[in-house]
């Protein structure tokens, strides 16, 4: 009979290195962790919306209204200096930020949503950095915010409005939704952190939404604002958003890097704030 094969002995640790399961897992540099963590956040945002368009359906009717009945009516008045376009056509940029805004300006409700189910401490213990965690979170409600903002440019176009279709300008145009929503939602989770209730939030939520759609360009020209109006405005990131959707949209003239820069600024430092209250309101 021949001889059964012998088993090869085993390897020795050794000689085969360290045991990988016992070394932690490589951290990984922060270039490769945000970009990767902002993509999982929006793909989920997308799953929602896919999930469920109710939301979308619904949030369409104001901005509808606000076109149809104070466009077309403050079009036949002509009372707003407008540089020569139709008030309707003026108007249009406006209600696309200012219903992306009021998208995320609640998005600190979800956070304390999370906090209250548990997700969010098991977030805030895995190795991302919690600048990643709110730049991901930030990008995702602005994902939400560019499918509203394509609704609202439709219907302005079903309405009349002449708009440009240029593709690097509607490239503009998501970048700029982008950020002026990733600010906004920085905001609310601040004040998620400071508040920690989801009743304070709503109500500080609906306390300054209008008061910063009103305190910005989106329904007349800062020159038609009295001058305290007109400081107000010019700190108000609203209204550079208002201003490059304009541009970019109706092709009037704008500030276009001035725009951007304010809106970069401005999502950098509400990313900050979030990040460093994000721990307090897990507690």
């Amino acid at each position: 009979m021949s001889a059964a094969p012998a088993t090869p002995p085993p390897a020795s640790a050794d000689a085969t290195g360290p045991n990988l399961l016992l070394l932690p897992p490589r951290r990984r540099p922060w270039w490769r962790v945000v970009p990767a963590r902002v993509a999982a956040m929006c793909v989920v945002e997308l799953q929602k919306l896919r999930h469920d368009r109710t939301e979308l359906y619904t949030r369409a009717i104001q901005p509808a209204l606000w076109l149809l009945i104070f466009g077309e009516t403050f079009t036949r008045i002509n009372v707003i200096p407008t540089g020569g376009i139709p008030y309707r056509d003026y108007l249009a940029p406006g209600i696309i930020a200012q219903s992306t805004m009021f998208i995320a300006i609640f998005y600190g409700i979800h956070i304390i949503w999370e906090r209250d189910s548990g997700v969010l401490t098991k977030l805030l213990v895995t190795p991302t950095p919690r600048a990643a965690l709110v730049t991901g979170k930030a990008f995702a409600a602005g994902v939400k915010a560019v499918v509203q903002a394509v609704v609202v440019v439709v219907i302005a176009a079903l309405l009349g409005v002449s708009m440009v279709w240029n593709p690097l300008r509607l490239a503009g145009v998501v970048a700029a939704v982008l950020l002026g929503s990733a600010f906004f939602a920085c905001l609310s989770v601040t004040i998620a952190g400071i508040v920690r209730t989801r009743d304070r939030l709503m109500g500080i939520g609906q306390a300054i939404t209008m008061p910063l759609f009103f305190a910005s360009n989106a329904l007349y020209p800062t020159t038609a604002m009295p001058a305290w109006l007109h400081a107000i405005s010019s700190v108000n990131p609203l209204s550079y958003e208002v201003d490059a959707l304009r541009g970019l949209l109706l092709g009037v003239p704008s500030h276009l890097p001035l725009d951007f820069a304010v809106l970069v600024v401005a999502a950098v430092l509400g990313i900050t704030a979030a990040s460093a209250l994000l721990g307090r309101l897990a507690r």
